[in-house]
């Protein structure tokens, strides 16, 4: 019924999106609002979708809660989930307002581990069938369920290698593999990769190990020693070079995809900045400094390694996989600022271990004495001497000496010390998580905020001001040229037609974007008009110091319009015979009259900030630029902000080419006398 009154046009179309799309967080958000509507209570899809990320990290908390106490006791569980509720490396994906994929995808991660590590430990099939539901529930969601179809056949390997296999282990993986396979190819974005990508054959290979390992050790039992050893190692040589070399067939003759660029960026970091500069131009894609770490976990960092030790210390199944998790979240993360996400969880598991460990040693009771002592009445002596204590028996005494009652006394000393630094550090780790979120995570990214040196907070309403200006005095048929870094929002707030957005799959595309804005102004003009450009929008941040700005971009535009026209662009014309990239009269002369130098700076050589530098001096580069002297013949001026974060030039019609006597339309331009009386604060 509740089908039967949606258009067949739009189910049509909502097809074809899960088609090109992860589905899960539109059918999540989506089932949500159905449900309460269907219980009466009526709620808007925007608010769904707004608190969306929170209630899944409420799952989050609870499902690494889950995880911990399976692999160690509750204690840790508890210490878990409170760490994962606040870690800003977390809560990055999950505040109000984040309709991410990533704000369900980490829950599905860490409930498919925990019911994978139920199913090691109870070798039960049910529990392997949640894990495979999980498992489907995460390949709907996210592209990061790679690493679990990854990482579950790794911790089977390498069981199989410690001598741990067991039926418990046989009935688990060989379950999740085939149902879980099954499963994923139900996603029309994902389809037959599981089976024709490389990125999935190595829980193939496993499974088939597993298979002939299980054989071998069914032959066991009917075969003499020496005859079971020669065949044991046959036959598992047989299995592994027969799974290896028909992978390189099946690779060879095109059956299974190779590896995919993003995958090799993962073990080179280099690959990405050679060969597919698009990848390595998102700046979540960039290798992650220490700052960062320290910056989204905090002390954390310092305790997960103990957490660590204890688990291979005490080492079984379980805690080998979560040994397994950890190292290689941690070379990962290391390796991409984004993963940082999935590296995570583990953290706060490992580190809620040590802090457990450490609390339990520190405030747990002494050892209870079974019986008091009891007094000799026929030594008057030994009563008298504080020394003489009695034995758990009440009979036989002991000897206590003066070090063992200094010992005595330091205790509990001892205990309180460690318990304190302990309870700071938990305090310091509480205090940066809050300072974090609500400086770093808890500003929509649309607005921005600078600080003067009196303290002073100055809101910079820029991107809300030219979109809102765009929406209103442009044709809603307008096309904008921009990179593609703004293009949902211009899509989404200014309601125009962007060239390229955030969906960063079209790489000829962008590359063409990059191009024109690398080309001098006729070469660019060209390239506008065969894609019927009528607006660009540049980002300059010159003026108050914004150092993400297209200028400090501007040298990916080039890399990936270099990959797509080598014999139109080349990066070295944009370095100075030194190499360097200036801004300056020293900079090279292609990017002091590039389209993406004119447009940033057209107007700014008239400007004085204030009166300790000279007339364009740009603040991001520290540096007086070197071509003043900018003047359009195919664009002219149409917007500029407040702070001139957002610049707008019209593309001009065939028809004004040559007419170059009027002045250029300007509105909203902001005056220069407004900066030689009022320095704007840095960002």
């Amino acid at each position: 019924m509740w089908a039967g009154r949606i258009p067949i046009k739009n189910i049509l179309k909502f097809s074809n999106i899960l088609c090109w799309v992860y589905p899960g967080l539109m059918v999540t958000a989506g089932l949500i609002h159905w449900i309460l509507n269907m219980l009466n209570v009526t709620v808007h899809i925007r608010d769904v979708c707004v608190f969306l990320a929170p209630v899944f990290s409420g799952l989050t908390a609870i499902s690494t809660f889950l995880l911990t106490r399976e692999l160690w006791n509750q204690g840790a569980g508890l210490l878990a989930a409170c760490f994962i509720a606040i870690v800003p490396g977390y809560i990055s994906r999950s505040v109000a307002g984040s309709f991410d994929n990533e704000g369900i995808a980490i829950f599905a991660l860490q409930f498919t581990y925990y019911l994978w590590v139920k199913s090691v430990k109870t070798g039960s099939v049910f529990w392997t069938i949640c894990c495979c539901l999980s498992y489907f529930y995460m390949v709907s969601a996210w592209g990061g369920y790679v690493f679990i179809i990854n990482l579950i056949p790794l911790h089977v390997f390498v069981l199989l290698l410690m001598q741990r296999y067991s039926r418990r282990v046989y009935i688990a993986y060989s379950t999740f593999y085939i149902v879980g396979l099954i499963l994923s190819m139900q996603i029309p974005f994902v389809g037959f990769q599981p089976i024709r990508t490389s990125e999935h054959m190595a829980a193939a290979g496993v499974f088939a190990l597993l298979q002939a390992y299980a054989f071998l050790q069914y032959l066991r039992d009917r075969l003499t020693k020496q005859e079971f050893q020669t065949l044991f190692f046959l036959g598992v040589s047989l299995a592994a070079g027969t799974v290896f070399l028909s992978v390189i067939y099946l690779t060879y003759t095109g059956y299974i995809a190779p590896w995919s660029g993003r995958f090799y960026s993962l073990w080179d970091t280099g690959y990405a900045k050679i060969h597919i500069p698009i990848i390595a131009s998102v700046s979540e894609h960039q290798p992650t400094t220490w700052v960062s770490f320290f910056f989204d976990l905090h002390i954390l960092v310092c305790t997960f390694p103990a957490g660590l030790w204890f688990c291979i210390k005490n080492i079984n199944d379980e805690r080998v996989f979560v040994a397994l998790y950890a190292i290689s979240a941690v070379y990962f993360a290391g390796v991409m600022v984004r993963l940082m996400l999935t590296l995570t969880p583990v953290v706060c598991m490992l580190s809620a271990i040590a802090f457990s460990n450490v609390f339990e040693r520190y405030l747990g009771d002494d050892m209870k004495r079974e019986n008091p002592p009891i007094e000799d009445s026929s030594d008057e002596d030994d009563k008298r001497n504080p020394g003489n204590l009695y034995d758990k028996a009440g009979k036989v005494r002991k000897h206590v000496s003066e070090q063992e009652k200094t010992e005595e006394g330091l205790g509990p000393n001892i205990k309180n010390i460690v318990t304190m630094l302990m309870l700071m550090l938990l305090m310091m780790f509480a205090v940066h998580c809050t300072w974090v979120t609500s400086n770093a995570y808890s500003s929509p990214s649309v607005v921005l905020a600078s600080y003067n040196h009196d303290g002073t907070r100055n809101i910079l309403d820029d991107f809300r001001e030219a979109y809102y200006w765009l929406r209103q005095n442009t044709d809603e048929h307008a096309r904008v040229m921009s990179w593609w870094d703004y293009g949902y929002q211009i899509a989404g707030m200014a309601n125009r037609t962007t060239l390229v957005d955030n969906n960063t799959w079209n790489n000829s595309h962008i590359a063409l974007v990059g191009k024109a804005m690398s080309s001098n102004e006729s070469a660019a003009y060209e390239i506008m008009r065969s894609l019927d450009v009528d607006y660009v929008l540049i980002i300059f941040g010159g003026v108050i110091g914004y150092s993400g700005d297209d200028i400090n971009k501007f040298l990916w535009m080039v890399r990936i319009a270099e990959g797509e026209h080598p014999k139109d662009i080349r990066e070295s014309d944009y370095f100075t015979p030194q190499g360097e990239f200036r801004v300056d009269k020293a900079g090279s002369p292609t990017l002091l009259n590039c389209l993406m130098y004119k447009m940033s700076y057209y107007r700014f050589g008239e400007m004085q900030l204030d009166f300790r530098t000279p007339p364009g001096f740009d603040r991001t580069r520290n540096a007086e630029i070197g071509n003043k002297d900018i003047k359009f013949k195919h664009l002219e001026e149409a917007f500029t902000s407040e702070h001139w974060l957002v610049r707008i030039y019209k593309v001009k019609q065939l028809d004004n080419r040559e007419t170059l006597d009027h002045k250029p339309r300007v509105t909203n331009i902001v005056p220069k006398q407004k900066y030689l009386s009022k320095k704007v604060g840095s960002q």
